[in-house]
């Protein structure tokens, strides 16, 4: 008899074993309440972590300090996150009314509030992908952490090497640092992480707040010396689950009051019978396409209007903002800031208020009654996604307790993805989502084509979308399988899936739109994650997104407003 061969298993599928770990495990830790992340009951995150080795995080499984992958979370994380032993996971409990200040990540919507100098709370509003991106971050962190740990500290005794105490002294310095003494410490500082005075001195600027020029020592030390008195003196890091997050999560409370307000809105400005089509997308680039032609005259005059799009998207350009803000409110356009803690805003627009526009042109011969209003939602955080719009698409229940079933036309989704054929700028459309993990799979007739945009100048391609449980988890293994694979994979988001599941049981189980509600999927590439410096990790799109962002909204709004296709 042969003799049969043993299976060796890849790193794409050891890969994908660790994320399914990891969240197994992540919700085993919010279960019980709290964990210690360099303990125990935190081995198992730390162990799937560094065994994944995501690309996000870099050289997370070496001795030496991974810069960029620090960048990425710290402008995840709340401001003096790494000053504090305790990290409070909280759903909205009030903290807003307190005297407590706001402290907002640079590049994540959410609250958090530094309680005292140990304990920093983090507001949870955008369901359990919230949690993961969290605690994802946070153990990536503490590996971290204890990296330096190990460089700086020479015994048991606590003795340190001089590298240390020299940064050590400059943090607890007052005042202001001059060029000297701070690349003195960028020096010391440097040999304890590994790197290259060239590479800390290179990377030192993008961790500077305005509160904080020198924020980056702070980091390293303060990281050091936590985990230093976590071996030392077992004074160890925790991270808790408050009881009433425990208790709503899952129960869409803050997308139900979301929701709620959207429709008491359509009502009050009676536009509650009138078609809709809800668009998740940024909040500028639907709004800028209806309205900066007509509010700028002189500046389209003078140049191609994707020029101005660019313009608008600057942030020295607050007063040409302003202007088409102006003119949108006057014109149609609500305006609602999220007050429900899903950090969504909104805006609702009414076409038949739109005067003189290339757009709206052929709604003329309509009766107001059946002109579309759309409602522009900005982007959900993964499984938040399906809490939105499910609760959105649901019937309406008045003060009065009548019930009224929305005329929802169509449902379109732009984001920004991670492309595997391409490069930033490029344009996915979908023909289905497949959730990362499991077999589920969502194909749908998407109104978008790639025949749409043989005029445009831009790479389009079409396939099968991953809506994977976290983008910061995914290495090249798991991305090389994904585009490989029959699954004919072209990119990767965090919403698409959960949308669709939303759209599929209102349409198909619920009935509570129509079953012919059309969808249009489309992404930008914000990165390709299978070539090296590419990651999310290596920096935003700056401009290379503002000429797929409009010309996939020119797309959408043209069927939307086209009456011939009605």
């Amino acid at each position: 008899m042969k003799k049969m061969k043993s299976h060796i298993r890849t790193r794409a599928q050891e890969s994908t074993g660790a994320i399914e770990r990891l969240y197994i495990t992540m919700r085993h830790l919010f279960n019980r309440g709290f964990y210690k992340p360099m303990g125990v009951s935190g081995e198992s995150l730390r162990e799937s972590l560094l065994i994944l080795q995501p690309e996000i995080y870099g050289s997370i499984k070496d001795e030496k300090i991974e810069l960029q992958g620090l960048l990425y979370v710290m402008d995840r994380l709340p401001e003096g996150i790494e000053e504090c032993r305790f990290i409070n996971l909280t759903s909205d409990e009030g903290y807003k009314d307190s005297h407590f200040e706001p402290i907002i990540p640079m590049k994540r919507r959410r609250n958090c509030y530094r309680i005292d100098s140990e304990q920093m709370n983090i507001e949870v509003t955008r369901g359990r992908s919230e949690i993961y991106d969290i605690l994802t971050h946070v153990t990536f962190l503490f590996i971290e952490s204890h990296k330096i740990m190990k460089q700086v500290l020479v015994n048991e005794n606590g003795e340190l090497i001089r590298d240390w105490k020299k940064l050590e002294q400059t943090v607890q310095k007052k005042g202001k640092l001059t060029q000297e003494e701070k690349e003195v410490t960028l020096t010391h500082t440097a040999n304890f992480l590994g790197r290259t005075f060239e590479e800390v001195k290179n990377v030192y600027p993008y961790f500077a707040t305005e509160k904080s020029e020198n924020r980056f020592f702070n980091i390293i030390y303060f990281l050091g010396k936590l985990a230093i008195d976590e071996v030392l003196e077992d004074r160890q890091r925790l991270i808790t689950f408050s009881p009433v997050l425990r208790e709503r999560l899952g129960h869409h409370i803050h997308g139900e009051q979301w929701a709620y307000r959207i429709k008491q809105t359509l009502q009050k400005e009676d536009l509650l019978e009138r078609p809709l089509h809800i668009i998740s997308a940024n909040m500028h680039s639907v709004m800028n396409s209806l309205y900066a032609q007509k509010a700028l005259p002189t500046e389209f005059s003078k140049k191609k209007s994707m020029q101005i799009f660019e313009a608008l998207s600057s942030p020295t350009s607050l007063k040409m903002r302003e202007k088409v803000s102006k003119l949108a409110l006057s014109e149609g356009m609500i305006f609602l800031a999220d007050q429900s803690g899903t950090n969504i805003d909104v805006q609702i627009i009414d076409s038949a208020k739109i005067k003189k526009n290339d757009y709206t042109e052929g709604l003329k011969d309509l009766d107001n009654s059946q002109k579309p209003v759309i409602i522009v939602m900005d982007y959900a955080f993964g499984e938040q996604a399906y809490e939105t719009m499910d609760e959105l698409l649901k019937p309406f229940v008045d003060e009065n307790n009548d019930s009224h079933f929305l005329d929802v036309a169509s449902v379109s989704i732009m984001g920004k993805a991670g492309i595997l054929e391409g490069g930033k700028g490029d344009i996915m459309i979908p023909s289905a989502h497949v959730f990362e993990g499991t077999a589920d799979n969502y194909p749908f007739e998407n109104e978008l084509e790639k025949s749409l945009f043989n005029d445009d100048d831009v790479k389009v391609c079409t396939g099968t979308m991953i809506s994977v449980l976290g983008t910061s988890l995914q290495n090249r293994d798991v991305l090389k399988f994904f585009h490989n694979s029959t699954w004919n994979v072209i990119g990767l988001e965090m919403e698409g899936a959960h949308y669709q599941k939303a759209i599929q049981a209102a349409s198909k189980i619920r009935r509570s739109i129509s079953p012919n509600v059309k969808v249009r999927y489309a992404y930008y590439a914000s990165d390709n994650p299978l070539e090296t410096g590419s990651t999310l990790a290596s920096g935003g799109l700056g401009t290379t997104g503002v000429k797929p962002t409009y010309l996939i909204t020119e797309k959408m709004l043209k069927q939307i407003l086209d009456t011939s296709k009605k």
